[in-house]
């Protein structure tokens, strides 16, 4: 497993760094990771509660699991990442095993039952950019991938037509897939 420590206004202790170290090597029992990045940060906010940050994100064979918490102390946060991290992980190897037993049109019935998530308002600013791989994969797998995020939507490269597509949560709890065509 490949772990990456990044740090945004804070030094990376040995303590710091072995503490991660530890507690990161135990969750290859649980899955086998190919990567894992944990982002460390001391943001300025009104709540020292919610100062120290700690942020995971893992790559399984070609999935990705990421997991963010705040708290006051840097321990405390990334033993809260983890936690939430281990949930995913258990939810993700159900899902895959379940997959190996239900058709894809089962597949695709269960995933519309799924409950909808509550959505925050923004102020309308784009506060973050992100760049990430686009994967080809089939649209269930797409749907399967997005909620292991537990995001709204998801970009990947549909396998089927071979274009960059979207899929999305509806508010009446179905899926939208969008497929762009250049005219």
């Amino acid at each position: 497993m490949d772990i990456q420590l990044n740090t945004r206004n804070m030094d990376i202790t040995p303590r710091l760094k072995d503490y991660v170290d530890k507690k990161l090597n135990k969750l290859d029992r649980y899955l086998d990771i190919d990567e894992v990045r944990v982002d460390l940060a001391v943001e300025n906010t009104r709540s020292n509660a919610d100062r120290q940050v700690a942020q995971l994100t893992m790559w399984t064979g070609g999935t990705m699991l990421r997991a963010e918490e705040r708290a006051a102390d840097i321990f405390v946060a990334i033993d809260a990442a983890l936690n939430k991290m281990r949930r995913q992980i258990s939810r993700y190897k159900k899902r895959r095993q379940d997959r190996r037993h239900h058709t894809e049109e089962e597949l695709l019935a269960e995933v519309d039952v799924l409950e909808e998530e509550e959505t925050e308002e923004g102020s309308g600013e784009i506060v973050r950019i992100k760049r990430f791989d686009v994967l080809p994969m089939a649209p269930p797998e797409a749907i399967e991938q997005m909620e292991l995020l537990g995001h709204q939507f998801f970009i990947f490269l549909n396998a089927e037509d071979g274009n960059v597509s979207v899929i999305y949560r509806r508010r009446d709890g179905n899926y939208g897939l969008i497929t762009p065509e250049v005219s």
